[in-house]
């Protein structure tokens, strides 16, 4: 069993034994579990189904720099949950393997958000003097020349690129340092569930990063299953997982969003279910009952990655849609559905309250393409009669959760 599942048995076990509970009762009980590790959306398959045909095309592109030479920057698009970041994890593994003078390096560019922190995180494994704080941005930029300068090829991947605050700088420096570079270089792979995102770039930015374009599908139902069946029989003992839990389980998600993250978390989860409950099978029952929290959970992952000016204006969607929208009464209509321009009023009220700057028209609108591409809402152009020609939005999960959720980030009180 591993080990952060191995605590969460701990706990379950401790709350059912009781104060009297022994070490020895407590190993003593067997988990349905075989390794749940491998039912972790972090964790990296050896093989990856239905993903073969965009492993080779990374491959493909990135083994340049296994022979001395600089590959071409790459921006890699799709939903969550589509493979795109474990299918760079895993042609990570196999580009480390060969030895070279090449180096790949990945950051969560939610964690590391700007061009400095960037650099300073990719040069610490060659410049031990940067544990220590106080460095400029000067010398970081001698020191990646330097690194590089030796012949060295250096893949950065950015995951969550968009995240980046100031990606056109950071663009800057490493086109500028490639084009001083007479040996070595530095290439970017961005990762992105905006498609969006690009527009916010300056033109330079946007050609340099947009050598390469891949798009990841959302897998099918029958892909999905596939992939349960697969992390099932190596997480779970052999017999635990109803096969119609599964079926369940893939069906649920293709009709949602082909994100497997939530199809594996949905199993994982109704296996945690059972556990508690003391049974032997995962059932459809436990698939059902693991849903809600499920979806919470991932929601709540989603809003925590999501840009300030997003969150406010998801809050505004949520906080309109727990009363109601003001003009559904006069226009005759289901009062689920608002009005972007009563969403952009409430907007700019959060602004005020938060004494922030709300940003243009023109970048609401945006924010709104992202939310729904992140499936957080769903838009539809209005009928005739109703207050011209507008779009109506509608929330995509229970608003009093993402009210709350978003309230708590922003100390809204």
């Amino acid at each position: 069993m591993d080990e952060l599942h191995f605590h969460y048995y701990l706990l379950i076990i401790a709350c059912d034994i009781g104060s009297m509970a022994s070490f020895d009762e407590i190993l003593s009980k067997e988990s349905i579990f075989k390794d749940s590790s491998v039912l972790s959306p972090h964790f990296v398959p050896r093989e990856l189904p239905f993903r073969e045909d965009q492993l080779s095309e990374l491959m493909l592109l990135v083994s340049p720099a296994l022979a001395g030479k600089k590959p071409k920057n790459i921006i890699i698009y799709g939903k969550s949950g589509t493979g795109k970041t474990v299918c760079i994890k895993r042609v990570m593994e196999d580009f480390d393997a060969q030895k070279k003078n090449a180096t790949i390096v990945y950051l969560n560019c939610r964690i590391y958000s700007s061009r400095y922190r960037i650099l300073q995180k990719v040069l610490k494994g060659f410049v031990p003097e940067l544990e220590r704080s106080g460095f400029g941005l000067p010398f970081l930029y001698e020191k990646l020349l330097d690194v590089a300068g030796t012949g060295r090829q250096m893949v950065i991947v950015l995951d969550e690129i968009d995240m980046v605050k100031d990606l056109d700088d950071l663009v800057y420096t490493m086109t500028r340092a490639n084009d001083e570079l007479k040996a070595g270089g530095v290439t970017i792979i961005g990762i992105s569930n905006r498609l969006h995102f690009k527009d916010a770039l300056d033109t330079r930015s946007r050609s340099s990063l947009y050598e390469n374009e891949m798009v990841f599908p959302g897998y099918t139902s029958e892909q999905l299953q596939k992939i349960l069946f697969q992390r099932a029989e190596a997480g779970f003992r052999k017999g635990i997982v109803d096969g119609s839990a599964i079926n369940l389980a893939a069906a649920i998600t293709a009709n949602d969003s082909g994100d497997a993250r939530y199809a594996l978390k949905l199993i994982l989860k109704a296996g945690e279910i059972a556990e508690k409950e003391g049974k032997k099978e995962v059932t459809d029952a436990e698939v059902e009952a693991a849903r809600r929290a499920v979806e919470l959970d991932l929601v709540s992952e989603t809003i925590n990655t999501l840009p300030e000016n997003h969150q406010i204006v998801l809050y505004a969607i949520a906080k309109l849609s727990m009363s109601g929208s003001k003009y559904s009464r006069l226009e005759g209509m289901d009062g689920s559905f608002l009005f972007t321009g009563e969403i952009h009023e409430e907007y700019e009220n959060i602004c005020r309250r938060l004494r922030k700057k709300p940003r243009t028209p023109r970048w609401y609108k945006e924010y709104l393409n992202d939310l729904e591409t992140l499936g957080l809402i769903t838009t539809t152009p209005s009928s005739k009669g109703i207050r011209g020609h507008t779009t109506l939005i509608k929330i995509g999960q229970n608003p009093r959760d993402i009210e709350k959720l978003i309230r708590d980030k922003l100390a809204l009180g």
